[in-house]
Formats: C-alpha cells, structure tokens, sequence
C-alpha cells in the first residue's frame, strides 16, 4: 500500500462516483474502503435488516440512517477508531497500492488514519457541491441528520485537496483526469 486518500464531503455530492471511477481508472492497483460498511453491517444484524438494502444508496437505509449515528456516535465515544479499523481489517488493503476510503465523515476519522498509518501515507480530499446539485441528486435536509458531526465535523477542516463536484459529467472522466494529476497518481 503505497497512499490512502480519504475522501470526505456532504450527503450527494458524489463521494461514491468519485471513489469508484477512480477505483475503476485504477483498476487493480486500488481498492474502495468504507467506514459506514461495518456500521451498517452491525445496524442491520441487530435489527435483523436487509443488509443489501442497507449497503446501497437508496430509500431503505434513510429510514434508520439518525438511529444508526446516534449509536455509531456512542460506540466512537468508547473507542474513536473503532470502525475504521474495522473497515480495513475487513478489506485486503496490503494487495493494492491505492486504498480509497469514500466516506471520511469525522476529524477522529481523519485522526485514526494519521495515527495508524502516518502522514505521509494519508492524503485528504474534499469534494464539494452546490446545494442545487444536491438537491438535483436527491438531497433533502434532514434534522438530527444534516446537522450533527457526522455531517458537519469537518466544515471547518483543511484537506489536502478540495475539488468541486458539480458536473453531470457522465463518465466523469474530466474529473478523474484532474484528480489523477492533483493526486500525482500514476
């Protein structure tokens, strides 16, 4: 493993379509990580939940996502890395050279990664997108959810790298040129 870049930003603003175009411009060199698989996993074993349904980007897991950061918040209370060590230990991260992990929400997110693995291992990135955008991907403000750490901890962060994420650019190949460059990822 060779970088990790941690890629954060606000609920659609294509964090997901980032993280997989690059992994796919990557191909076997890279491999996507995400926080929220081990939280959602456990959430839908407790509540006997689809876990499928839980794991994908629709309506279903809307229902339980302010449920589901309240207990995440308090597991991270009792041990702050305790889900991205979970992440990577269930990812077969030392056969890639790139590790990308999609969904960055918390500074101790942050802090876990340059803990564990150092700061020259670690590179951050910012997507940002207009509401507008958001809104035309879907986005809605939801109370208890919009408006608690886990979407807005890292408002006042600096990243490495800030990248605006508003085109509808199919293949988004644009983009994953420019991130290519900016990263210095060959």
């Amino acid at each position: 493993m060779r970088k990790i870049l941690l890629i954060s930003g606000k609920r659609k603003c294509g964090k997901d379509f980032i993280s997989e175009r690059l992994q796919s411009r990557l191909s076997d060199r890279a491999i996507i990580v995400r926080i929220s698989e081990p939280i959602k996993k456990e959430w839908a074993r407790k509540l006997k939940l689809d876990i499928n349904a839980m794991l994908s980007d629709g309506p279903y897991k809307e229902q339980y996502r302010r449920d589901m950061i309240i207990w995440s918040d308090e597991v991270r209370s009792q041990d702050y890395g305790f889900f991205c060590r979970a992440a990577m230990k269930e990812a077969p991260v030392e056969s890639v050279d790139y590790v990308i992990v999609s969904d960055i929400r918390r500074r101790n997110d942050i802090r876990w990664f340059y803990d564990t693995y150092g700061h020259e291992m670690i590179q951050t990135l910012r997507l940002t997108s207009t509401l507008e955008t958001r809104k035309a991907r879907g986005w809605q403000f939801t109370a208890g959810v919009d408006d608690v750490p886990s979407e807005c901890d890292l408002d006042d962060s600096t990243f490495d790298h800030v990248l605006e994420n508003n085109a509808e650019d199919e293949v988004g190949d644009r983009l994953i040129d420019h991130l290519l460059a900016t990263l210095k990822i060959n």
